[in-house]
């Protein structure tokens, strides 16, 4: 039995290299769920490594631990921009030359409240029934992987979702008694387990949630991909400098991820 079949996951799960499938409902849902990417060893050393991070540039710490731009400071983290399958959603969804605009790890701790419905970025507004019209597809330009490094139960600030409120046409708005609805879905957690990927559109209407945990610290790594036609966004800005040690570590589609492009119309 696979850990898909024996966990009872409250959305839909995909299997790792089923591409096609994923892309299909990434345009129909707004995000893919796909259980059981990562080895509870490397697990188990992605949480070690958040936890050695110092804090730099635009990182804070406190209730959250929240640090940017993380794979510029470790070989470590590179293998995490072109995971197989995930990477190949992100093509897939983006271009063959999309590229990474960040690599976030987090630490949420007991009292974190991380609550507010929201899109990522709206690229285009439009009349709901203009988005809904079939012969229309919303490109796909800006998505996040999320790598959860524990098991998310309701508790352990768990992501909400509202399916297919990527083609709302704007931002979230609440309905007159206060609730957050698209077509009728409300807000979903996605419960999942340690090593379980979630991949969402910028515009699919989201939330994270509290840490109502006693003695639980939630770890979380977020990479943000992008088409290429969106500008890479490394803070502390004017001040970047890539880490000579990660381009020496880079192969060749993570140099391209961090900005090794091909010459095109505007460079």
């Amino acid at each position: 039995m696979t850990v898909a079949e024996s966990f009872n996951y409250r959305q839909k799960t995909h299997a790792l290299h089923a591409t096609e499938e994923q892309l299909k409902d990434l345009h129909d849902e707004g995000f893919v769920l796909i259980p059981n990417v990562l080895s509870k060893e490397l697990v188990e050393s992605a949480r070690q490594h958040i936890d050695e991070l110092k804090p730099f540039g635009f990182d804070r710490l406190g209730n959250t631990d929240h640090f940017k731009n993380v794979f510029n400071r470790d070989p470590f983290w590179l293998q995490f921009i072109d995971w197989p399958g995930v990477i190949d959603l992100a093509e897939a969804s983006m271009g063959s030359e999309c590229h990474i605009i960040g690599q976030t790890a987090w630490r949420s701790h007991p009292g974190h409240d991380g609550w507010g419905m929201h899109t990522d970025r709206l690229f285009v507004q439009m009349p709901e029934d203009m988005a809904e019209d079939p012969r229309f597809t919303l490109p796909i330009m800006l998505c996040t992987a999320h790598f959860y490094l524990n098991d998310i139960d309701e508790n352990l600030c768990p992501t909400w979702v509202i399916p297919g409120s990527h083609k709302s046409g704007g931002p979230p708005k609440a309905d007159p008694d206060g609730v957050v609805r698209y077509k009728g879905r409300k807000p979903e957690p996605v419960v999942c387990k340690a090593g379980d990927v979630l991949f969402f559109r910028s515009e699919v209407w989201h939330s994270g949630s509290k840490n109502n945990t006693e003695d639980q610290t939630r770890y979380l790594l977020q990479v943000h991909y992008s088409n290429r036609v969106v500008a890479q966004q490394f803070s502390p800005y004017i001040t970047w400098q890539f880490n000579p040690e990660v381009i020496a570590a880079c192969n060749p589609r993570q140099r391209r991820l961090l900005g090794d492009h091909k010459p095109g119309a505007y460079d």
